[in-house]
């Protein structure tokens, strides 16, 4: 399904006209430049190839470089693909915009979630800590037995443990679009969304239509 690539700028809040409180996440999208068509014969399936905004040419390599000039298209930051139709008509060149949200009241966005490093069963998972008292010295947030008896004698694949919290691809679907600026080209849904600002996100129309 086709959609767009936007860059989240922050969070905010807006007043609805009966004076209520609305959370929202600003979200800036530029120019939406396809650079290469997909199709069944060729690649085995159909696809738009899209880039944002302007990259230098000496921040290009050869092959960016190569693959650019080939479908003649001006660099940008980033490829992101979208599946089409059969029938959709689309080509190199062709730009899209934030009108091809203009009808449409709910979308999922993607973005990759903030890293936060090496973090404990605590943060990570979300366990509860041991006692603070009654003879606990050394292990009030540590995670507890992760084994079992002799039988099996081991830790199972998929057990929670510590390790690297964040920076993962996450989805929220069925937010809602508050208020659509056309002329900043500025989307503004409702809540949170994945990444940190100045991070790219790719925004699609919901495909689980939520009441």
């Amino acid at each position: 399904m086709i959609g767009l690539v936007g860059t989240k700028i922050g969070s905010s809040m807006m007043f609805s006209k009966e004076g209520i409180f609305i959370p929202v996440t600003i979200i800036k999208i530029s120019e939406n430049r396809i650079v290469q068509v997909k199709n069944v014969k060729k690649d085995k399936y159909c696809a738009i190839q899209v880039t944002v905004g302007k990259k230098k040419n000496n921040k290009i390599n050869k092959p960016e470089k190569g693959h650019f000039i080939k479908y003649n298209v001006e660099a940008g930051v980033g490829l992101w693909e979208f599946r089409t139709n059969k029938n959709d008509k689309f080509f190199s060149g062709q730009s899209l915009n934030i009108n091809i949200l203009k009808d449409i009241k709910k979308v999922d966005i993607t973005g990759i979630s903030k890293g936060k490093g090496f973090s404990g069963t605590i943060k990570r998972w979300n366990f509860k800590s041991q006692d603070s008292s009654h003879g606990n010295s050394l292990s009030h947030r540590a995670p507890g037995s992760i084994g079992q008896n002799q039988t099996p004698g081991r830790v199972f694949k998929g057990k929670k443990m510590s390790g690297h919290l964040g920076n993962k691809k996450i989805t929220i679907q069925n937010l809602n679009i508050v208020y659509i600026d056309n002329k900043k080209k500025i989307l503004f849904v409702k809540g949170t969304i994945p990444g940190s600002s100045n991070s790219h996100v790719i925004i699609k129309p919901s495909v689980k239509i939520m009441r």
